[in-house]
C-alpha cells in the first residue's frame, strides 16, 4: 500500500481554523461554549442542602458554569497562549515601553524557599533574608541614581509617580508653600504625568517641545513663578533624545523653589551610565520591569520604586527598611511628616528578588554595558532605515529608540495603523503608533537590549519591504491587514467606548412547525 502523499482531510473536528486556514492557529471558542452545565469533569457526591443563611442574596439563577474534563480546561488555555504574541515568541518593538527579555534565572531565584512562600504578615526574624534582599536591592537602586532614599513599595511606574509627586506636595506643605499649584509638563510627556498632577489637585501647564523635539530651558524660565510646585520630565525623553539641557533645567527649577520629577520609564537607556541624582532630579520611579527584566505589566505584577534626593527623604511613605541589632526590620509606623502608607504590606517581594537577580548577574559594568547595546540597537534600526524613513530629529542621535512620522506615506493611502497592522502579517508585534504626540503619525521602536543583530536586520528588512510595498501603490496590502492573525482588524475605537464585558448564552430560537 503506497503512502498517502495528500496528507489528512482539512476542517477534521469540532474547532474551526484561524484567518490563516492553518490548523496549528484553532479557532478557539469560550469555555462557556466548549462545556456545558449538564457534565462535570470530576466527581461529586449529591449534597443535600439544608438551611442557609443568605437570605435575600442567595441566587435566583442556576450558577451557569460549564463543566470540563482537566484536559479540555488544560488544552483551552494552552490554545489561547498560542493565539497571542509575546516576547519569548517574538521581537516586541514597542516605543517607550521597554518589553525586554526576563531572564529564567530571575524566576528560578524568585521560585526559591524563602521567597515565593512568605507571607507579609509573619515575624520579622522569620524573614531576615527576604528584607535583607530588600535592604541590598534599596542600596543599588541609591547607587545608580546617586538619591539618597527609596520606596521599595509603589506597584507600578504610575504608582510611583504618584509617590513623587506626593512627597513634593508634602514637602511644599511642610515648608508653608501649599499655594504652589501649579506643575509643569512637557507637551511630549507620557500621559500619565499630566494625569497624576490633575489628580492630586494641580493645574498642569503645558511646555512646549522645541523644533529639536527637546525642552528649551528658556521656555521652563519663561513658564516659572512662585506658583510652581514641579516639573515633571522625562529624561531621555519620549523622542528618544536626551535632554541637553537638563542640568539648566533643573537649576532653574530649584531656584524658582519647585521640585523637579522625573519620570524613569527611559531609565534603560542610561543605567549604569548617566545617575540621574546627578543631574539635579529630585523625585524619579524606576520601572522594574522596562528596566531590570521583571515581568511587564499583567505579567508581574509590577513593581515601580521611587528614589528621593535629600529634600524629600524625609516625606518617604511607610514601610521602610531600619538595621537594628537584633537584624533588619519594617518601620511601619513614623512621624507626622511621613506620607504613611501607598499600598499594603512592603510591596511586590517577587519583583524584588528578579530585579535584584538581574542586578547580581550583570553587575555594574553588565547593567552599563545592557544600556548601551539598547541604545546601539535603537541607532542600528535609525540608520538601517532612515533612507526610506522620515526622522523627524535627524540632528540629534538616538537613545533607547527610534522615533519616524507618516511623511513617506504621503500619497500612498496607507496610514500608520495600516502599516502597523501590515506587520502583524509578518510577524512582529507593532511598534507604538502615534505617539509621542509632537509628532504627526508616529512610528515609535525600541528594541532593547535583548535583540541580536540578526533579529534586527529581519524587523528592518520587513519594515523596508513593506515601505516599497506601499509606495509600489499595494494599499490593499495594508487597508484590510492583518489578513492572517487569529483574528483580523477590529473597531478599536468602538471597544473602547462600548466593550462587552459579559457572555450572554445564545437564546434557542423558536423554529416554524414544518
Amino acid at each position: 500500500m503506497s503512502m498517502n502523499s495528500q496528507g489528512r482531510p482539512t476542517g477534521i473536528g469540532t474547532l474551526g481554523t484561524s484567518a490563516t486556514g492553518s490548523a496549528l492557529l484553532p479557532e478557539e471558542p469560550l469555555l462557556f461554549e466548549i462545556g456545558d452545565t449538564d457534565h462535570s469533569g470530576v466527581d461529586l457526591p449529591d449534597v443535600e442542602l439544608g438551611e442557609d443563611r443568605l437570605g435575600d442574596f442567595a441566587r435566583r439563577s442556576p450558577l451557569d458554569l460549564p463543566g470540563l474534563t482537566e484536559p479540555e480546561a488544560m488544552r483551552h488555555y494552552v490554545r489561547l497562549s498560542r493565539l497571542n504574541h509575546s516576547i519569548d515568541s517574538g521581537m516586541y518593538p514597542l516605543g517607550s515601553c521597554t518589553m525586554k527579555h526576563n531572564p529564567r534565572l530571575n524566576e528560578k531565584i524568585a521560585r526559591l524557599p524563602g521567597f515565593a512562600d512568605i507571607h507579609p504578615l509573619q515575624p520579622f526574624s522569620t524573614v531576615q533574608g527576604a528584607l535583607a534582599v530588600m535592604d541590598q536591592l534599596s542600596h543599588w537602586l541609591m547607587t545608580l541614581t546617586n538619591m539618597a532614599a527609596v520606596a521599595l513599595s509603589p506597584k507600578a511606574g504610575a504608582h510611583g509617580e504618584l509617590l513623587g509627586m506626593m512627597a513634593i506636595k508634602a514637602a511644599q506643605d511642610a515648608r508653608g508653600e501649599a499655594g504652589r499649584r501649579i506643575v509643569l509638563v512637557p507637551e511630549s510627556a507620557h500621559g500619565t504625568n499630566p494625569a497624576t498632577a490633575a489628580f492630586l489637585g494641580y493645574t498642569v501647564k503645558a511646555v512646549p517641545a522645541r523644533d529639536d523635539g527637546t525642552v528649551d530651558v528658556e521656555a521652563v524660565k519663561a513658564a516659572l513663578s512662585s506658583e510652581v510646585a514641579a516639573i515633571m520630565l522625562t529624561n531621555p525623553n519620549t523622542c528618544g533624545l536626551f535632554e541637553p539641557q537638563v542640568i539648566d533645567i533643573a537649576r532653574a527649577v530649584h531656584e524658582a523653589g519647585a521640585f523637579f520629577y522625573c519620570d524613569g520609564a527611559n531609565f534603560n537607556a542610561i543605567m549604569g551610565v548617566v545617575r540621574p541624582g546627578d543631574l539635579g532630579i529630585d523625585a524619579m520611579h524606576i520601572n522594574l520591569h522596562k528596566t531590570f527584566s521583571t515581568p511587564h505589566g499583567g505579567g508581574g505584577p509590577g513593581a515601580g520604586p521611587v528614589v528621593l534626593s535629600e529634600a524629600l527623604a524625609p516625606f518617604a511613605p511607610v514601610p521602610f527598611l531600619r538595621k537594628t541589632s537584633g537584624g533588619i526590620e519594617l518601620v511601619e509606623h513614623v512621624g507626622e511628616q511621613a506620607l504613611g502608607r501607598v499600598t499594603a504590606f512592603q510591596g511586590q517581594m517577587g519583583m524584588y528578588v528578579r530585579a535584584l537577580t538581574y542586578m547580581l548577574s550583570h553587575g555594574g559594568d553588565g547593567l552599563a554595558q545592557a544600556a548601551q547595546d539598547a541604545v546601539l540597537n535603537a541607532n542600528y534600526i535609525k540608520a538601517r532605515l532612515e533612507a526610506v524613513f522620515s526622522v523627524p530629529f535627524p540632528d540629534y542621535p538616538t537613545m533607547h529608540e527610534a522615533l519616524f512620522d507618516d511623511s513617506f506615506l504621503k500619497g500612498t493611502g496607507v496610514s500608520t495603523l495600516d502599516f502597523a497592522k501590515a506587520l502583524i502579517d509578518e510577524g512582529f508585534h507593532p511598534m507604538t503608533m502615534y505617539f509621542p504626540l509632537v509628532v504627526h503619525g508616529a512610528m515609535l521602536v525600541e528594541p532593547t537590549e535583548s535583540e541580536s543583530k540578526q533579529t534586527l536586520d529581519r524587523f528592518c528588512d520587513v519594515m523596508l519591504a513593506l515601505a516599497e510595498a506601499a509606495k509600489a501603490g499595494q494599499s490593499e496590502r495594508f487597508t484590510g491587514a492583518p489578513f492572517k492573525a487569529p483574528r483580523r482588524r477590529l473597531d478599536e475605537t468602538r471597544a473602547a467606548r462600548q466593550p462587552v464585558l459579559k457572555w450572554e448564552r445564545e437564546s434557542e430560537v423558536p423554529q416554524a412547525a414544518e
